[in-house]
């Protein structure tokens, strides 16, 4: 997971090819703009630069709009991500340690914040490419956009596909060459109940890792 993690958490272009990329962004925001929440198991396999598979593992993952997410890793080993719509807790059970940070200090250096946000300024910091479009599969990839504010330190890029307006797999390719690949299943919309899922409770008698900016009053 902390290979996940790090990942979560590329140059100019000619003006034809940024129209065409504004396009693309516009027809990926649409399809994320039908997904008001998502719940789904996956299958996540990361894939080293030497095209060897150094972890798999399995989960369970939801989002819903605006920028709440719920990652739990259960195989091999157990760690949780909750985004609460204000701040990203990440526990580690076997190290009872939790982690919480600001949630624009968290996500918004990674492609996987358009998942999650709609907001124009975030929107503008990725290019988007439609890299596959046919009658029912369509695939997107997401990078820095360093002419516009980009993060220039990560490297980090975001391939996303859907069937339909169904979200049915992403990879992510992260600066030092690890393909993280996630397939999805068993996709559903939240019901109200399960909201309550991004609401993150601390355990007792665990060390806390506050990194989160304190605001200037």
């Amino acid at each position: 997971m902390t290979l996940f993690l790090r990942t979560c958490l590329l140059g100019l272009a000619a003006s034809a090819a940024m129209s065409a990329t504004a396009g693309d962004a516009q027809s990926l925001k649409q399809r994320l703009a039908t997904i008001d929440s998502l719940s789904a198991k996956f299958e996540q396999t990361v894939i080293d630069i030497n095209d060897k598979i150094i972890q798999q593992g399995s989960g369970v993952f939801s989002l819903a709009y605006p920028n709440k997410f719920y990652w739990h890793l259960t195989e091999p080993d157990e760690s949780l991500i909750v985004a609460d719509g204000q701040d990203v807790w990440v526990y580690n059970p076997f190290a009872e340690e939790v982690t919480v940070m600001g949630l624009n200090d968290a996500i918004a250096a990674s492609p996987m914040a358009l998942l999650v946000n709609q907001d124009e300024q975030t929107w503008a910091q990725y290019l988007v490419s439609q890299t596959q479009s046919n009658a029912n599969a369509s695939c997107y990839l997401i990078e820095p956009n360093l002419a516009n504010g980009g993060n220039d330190v990560s490297q980090t890029k975001v391939n996303v596909c859907f069937d339909g307006d169904t979200l049915t797999q992403f990879a992510i390719l992260d600066e030092q060459g690890n393909n993280s690949q996630f397939s999805l299943s068993e996709q559903s919309k939240l019901d109200v109940e399960s909201h309550t899922l991004f609401e993150f409770v601390v355990p007792e008698d665990v060390d806390i890792d506050d990194q989160r900016v304190p605001v200037e009053g």
